[in-house]
């Protein structure tokens, strides 16, 4: 029997769906639970063929209990190697190298020093830095956020560079990027899982949490959704991620990619919605089960993008920029409900379907205090 294991924290309408709904399909040597872990010792492997991982970016003994898990063979959703490597800073600078539209973006230091570090710690480090050639870069107004966090923590809004200083000096310890803001006409937040199914759902970030998804504007032109999709493949494909969403900002037409570094993204059915609930409840059942079927004891199980494929080969980067995507729909399909669903069998090639407009309510985190340091001189 090849077991599946969803690991999570405090959600629980998506992780018990998923079990259900894996254990309703009745596969044959497959199962689904909640992971039990009594012991980790090193080189053993935990009796899973699968983890779903929803909670390891706020759980160091998880993170490292998933990558024995991975070395010992099970197949993790999402690559706990990867995601222990990867950053949004990173991501934009592979998404300009792969074509995907992103704002101008430029890293700033810590305002404090990392714990166990001074001043001399940085002696490479130009201080007071070019601020006038950042400021040049990215314009105003502008957003400062960390380069690796989520659920729209430390995010602020700047108008000018005095007002980057006020805010800046309150991030203690955080690595920050200041990022060009983008005007937009329309937004979207896709969910992809697999690297071929997504899922395109209107979103407004400048609403109040509880009533991002609720949104009543125009019915998108099927020629931009096509590109979102393609642009959300891309991505996802090359940083090699099993589950993730990807955000994007429409001005002038354009897609622009405003944050796809989200591999645990919030599935609570109280924010995302019925119709998107059923969606991620059921293609994820559908790509862990046919994950368990492929996984192989003894052997690496996990997904590699092709950023890491074309580096170990030693293959340019742009040589391998073709996506192969679903055929563009000029109608757009409901979501089925997983009991519907069931009785047909899944595409082989990507599937796209836009998503009606539903509140979303904030996400629960779990994050720890930084402790105040002092600053970099």
């Amino acid at each position: 029997m090849k077991k599946i294991g969803i690991l999570f924290g405090q959600e629980r309408s998506f992780p018990e769906a998923v079990v259900e709904r894996i254990n309703q399909k009745a596969e044959k040597g497959i199962s689904a639970e909640a992971v039990k872990i009594e012991k980790i010792l090193q080189n053993t492997p935990l009796d899973y063929a699968v983890i779903i991982d929803r909670i390891s970016q706020d759980v160091p003994f998880y993170r490292a209990s998933l990558k024995n898990a991975a070395i010992t063979g099970t197949a993790v959703i999402n690559n706990p190697f990867w995601w222990s490597a990867d950053e949004k800073f990173f991501n934009n600078a592979l998404a300009e190298q792969i074509g995907v539209p992103v704002p101008k973006t430029a890293l700033i230091p810590s305002r404090q020093h990392p714990t166990g570090t001074t001043g001399e710690s940085f002696s490479n480090l130009t201080m007071p830095l070019n601020w006038d050639a950042i400021f040049d870069y990215v314009g105003f107004p502008a957003y400062m956020k960390p380069y690796d966090g989520g659920g729209w923590r430390d995010v602020y809004k700047l108008h000018d560079k005095e007002d980057f200083f006020d805010k800046h000096s309150g991030t203690e310890q955080l690595v920050m990027l200041l990022q060009e803001e983008i005007i937009f006409d329309e937004y979207f937040r896709c969910y992809c899982i697999g690297g071929k199914h997504v899922r395109i759902m209107q979103y407004e970030p400048r609403n109040p949490h509880h009533l991002r998804y609720a949104v009543d504007g125009k019915t998108p032109d099927p020629k931009l959704l096509k590109t979102v999709e393609e642009y959300t493949l891309k991505l996802c494909q090359y940083l090699g991620y099993d589950f993730n969403t990807v955000e994007f900002a429409v001005r002038d037409g354009v897609p622009i990619a405003i944050d796809f570094c989200n591999p645990a993204p919030d599935a609570d059915i109280k924010s995302v919605g019925q119709e998107n609930f059923d969606w991620v409840v059921e293609t994820t059942a559908n790509y862990a089960i046919e994950r368990a079927k492929a996984q192989k004891p003894g052997q690496d199980n996990l997904t590699w993008g092709e950023y890491i494929k074309a580096s170990v080969a030693g293959k340019p980067l742009i040589a391998k920029t073709t996506t192969k995507a679903a055929t563009p729909k000029t109608e757009v399909p409901k979501v089925e409900a997983p009991k519907a669903a069931a009785a047909k069998a899944e595409a082989p090639k990507a599937k796209v379907e836009k998503a009606p407009a539903k509140p979303k309510a904030e996400p629960k985190t779990e994050t720890k205090p930084v402790a105040k340091k002092k600053p970099i001189k």
